[in-house]
């Protein structure tokens, strides 16, 4: 049995997530607090002894896996897929401005994976161009998953609408039940197990959620 570890770590806080406004794709920086997240994730899962890390190309998320590559001696890889679900003309709004301009949509769009804001992804867009580069890992890293428990994992550092997606679209959950995938923390992590046959296809991997947002508490979590 060949068991792949995968951990998802979100961005450290940023002022947009402080003062509840919409990122999405804008590329925002890492606040104070958010590089004091980055470091205490990074000394917690530095621990896990990574494989390989790989991030988004997005600052606030780059930043943070800078971190962990500083803590483990790692290469941070960069990969476009890994952006936050764009969010259209919601970028750069308040949560009160688009709940005053467009009352219910934010509920809509957090109950619904199939909803997308007006020039924006849905989470079920963000999964279809996420899931290939898991696939890719799959059968490009022959190391993940092969040593002796416990596995040296793949850390992807990311979004926390993007973690759900791919977490879910991994999982095989019913898109309806997709919105089950509760909110993550700033700098909170995610780690997926994916078993199977040694040489089995990715399509044949049978992923098991092991932890959903943890984190190193170094302050209350902005959602």
């Amino acid at each position: 049995m060949r068991v792949r570890r995968l951990v998802m770590l979100r961005h450290g806080q940023t002022d947009y997530n402080l003062g509840s406004r919409m990122q999405g794709q804008l590329d925002t920086d890492l606040s104070e607090l958010g590089r004091a997240q980055a470091v205490a994730a990074a000394e917690v899962l530095g621990k896990l002894q990574p494989l390989l890390i790989m991030s988004s190309d997005l600052r606030r998320a780059y930043d943070t896996a800078i971190k962990l590559g500083e803590r483990t001696g790692l290469e941070v890889r960069v990969d476009r897929r890994l952006r936050e679900t764009h969010l259209g003309e919601w970028q750069g709004l308040t949560h009160a401005e688009i709940d005053f301009e467009s009352p219910g949509a934010r509920l809509a769009w957090r109950e619904d994976a199939t909803w997308a804001p007006h020039g924006g992804e849905s989470r079920v867009d963000v999964a279809a161009r996420s899931r290939p580069l898991v696939a890719e890992l799959v059968a490009n890293e022959p190391d993940w998953g092969m040593a002796s428990a416990p596995e040296p994992p793949v850390v992807l550092v990311a979004h926390g609408g993007l973690i759900a997606a791919l977490s879910a679209t991994l999982l095989k959950l019913p898109v309806a039940n997709w919105p089950a995938l509760g909110g993550m923390g700033n700098a909170s992590w995610v780690q997926l197990s994916g078993h199977s046959e040694p040489d089995a296809p990715f399509d044949e991997i049978r992923w098991r959620l092991d932890v959903w947002n943890a984190s190193a508490q170094v302050a209350n979590d902005v959602l």
